[in-house]
């Protein structure tokens, strides 16, 4: 078992900063992908950004690349979402996930997900 908490949530105004934290226990944190989603209000969950067991592999989804970076510390078991530049369109209650790397990036699918922390940009 893998227990994720999200943290560093809140409301920011349009082309601020803010960064997101997700601290796992439980099983190893290196054996796994992580991964960001998100899911705005009537819309279904997509994928933001995943990151492969070692940092080696990283993925995001075109609407943040260039804007969010991904990062992990496997000695702190934590992984992390800098978003820059942040949109209206960004609110969103966001979501860690950890599992295979390409299973997150490609198929939004993750063994264990965390509770979630919520976005809201305001224009």
């Amino acid at each position: 078992q893998v227990q994720l908490v999200e943290s560093g949530g809140g409301l920011v105004q349009a082309g601020d900063a803010l960064k997101l934290s997700c601290a796992a226990s439980g099983r190893s944190f290196g054996n796994y992908g992580m991964g960001w989603f998100r899911q705005a209000p009537g819309k279904e969950r997509e994928f933001v950004a995943a990151i492969s067991r070692y940092g080696g592999n990283i993925y995001y989804a075109d609407a943040v690349k260039g804007r969010f970076t991904i990062a992990r510390d496997n000695v702190k078991s934590t992984v992390s979402l800098q978003m820059n530049r942040l949109k209206p369109e960004d609110t969103a209650v966001y979501y860690c996930a950890a599992g295979q790397t390409y299973a997150i990036a490609t198929m939004g699918s993750a063994d264990y997900w965390g509770q979630g922390t919520q976005v809201t940009v305001s224009s």
